[in-house]
């Protein structure tokens, strides 16, 4: 795996969150020094190496992107982990020196809305954080709906009981698990938009598939939506050609792997991380041919466009892809 665009940190805190939260705050190796600067909604990858080999994870940035000396992030011990988060948790430890990439934003904040309002569930909370405190910046008015089981799996409460009161801040919480609670309802935030409201939602699988049902009637350049996993499966039908125009090298896709296992095996594979198609690294411009997107980065009109794909999760409803790479 190429290491292109990564520089090393120093694991200042680890702060308890929620329960299975925990916060991890970054900062540069030499006292004082900057890191590279980030937008509202940007992630990083965080390379470990694991008793089962070295692995890639994509961390949402949640601190104000005013501060230049820290990144903060939030990680979630997941029960199904693939060893990621039970590594980050179990493993990690103050004064650690970690490899990391430099910051990358597929869900970017639109700063020309005139209202923003923020839908997160769980862990789903961390990129939401860092638009909410450029929102406070522009001087943009905001509303938060933030949907956990019960408040102790709520992360990041203390940090959000800050803004209520605030000229233009709004946070409504919703624990479903809690007497008297129930399902976050999104067809109501929806109908309840102000005019010209750009919306934004990160969380598990069924709140963004509600959230897209409940968005459809809206102008799509006004829904925004991040996913922490895949939607659907990898596309492993094989059965046609990779021409790769840089290296001169031309590979068959067969049945059962996806164009980024072939492409390691001959060693010019592109930057990758998720292999889910959620984080955006291994997008490779495409030349020609018509690729079959799987990934949960590219917009409608970016996979009509057909000039671009993530090699992880995607591939071919041509005979013949030619690729940039």
């Amino acid at each position: 795996m190429t290491l292109s665009s990564t520089l090393q940190v120093r694991l200042r805190s680890i702060t308890y969150e929620a329960e299975h939260i925990l916060g991890f705050e970054l900062v540069a190796l030499t006292p004082g020094n900057s890191l590279p600067a980030f937008t509202a909604g940007a992630h990083i990858d965080l390379h470990l190496s694991t008793p089962g080999g070295a692995l890639v994870r994509s961390y949402s940035l949640l601190n104000d992107p005013r501060e230049t000396h820290r990144y903060c992030i939030g990680v979630n011990r997941d029960p199904k982990s693939r060893g990621g988060s039970r590594h980050v948790h179990e493993v990690l430890r103050v004064g650690d020196v970690l490899t990391i990439s430099a910051p990358r934003n597929n869900f970017p904040l639109d700063e020309s809305a005139p209202f923003n309002v923020f839908i997160a569930g769980g862990i789903g909370i961390t990129p939401m954080l860092g638009m909410i405190a450029r929102s406070q910046a522009l001087g943009t008015p905001w509303r938060l709906h933030y949907a956990a089981r019960t408040r102790q799996h709520a992360g990041f409460l203390d940090l959000l009981a800050t803004y209520p009161g605030q000229p233009g801040a709004e946070v409504v919480l919703n624990f479903d698990q809690e007497p008297g609670g129930q399902m976050l309802n999104l067809n109501r935030v929806v109908d309840a938009l102000p005019a010209g409201a750009h919306v934004y939602c990160c969380g598990p699988l069924p709140m963004l598939e509600a959230y897209e049902q409940a968005t459809t009637g809206l102008p799509p350049e006004r829904v925004h939506r991040e996913y922490f996993a895949a939607k659907e499966a990898a596309a492993t039908a094989g059965g046609f050609t990779v021409e790769l125009a840089r290296s001169h090298k031309t590979l068959t896709v067969p049945e059962g792997k996806t164009i980024l296992d072939c492409l390691i095996e001959i060693q010019v594979e592109p930057p990758f991380s998720c292999r889910e198609g959620v984080c955006g690294t291994c997008e490779v411009r495409v030349l020609e041919g018509t690729p079959d997107h799987r990934d949960l980065v590219l917009t409608d009109a970016e996979r009509a466009a057909g000039d671009r794909m993530m090699v992880c999760c995607s591939g071919a409803k041509s005979p013949r892809l030619v690729l940039d790479l």
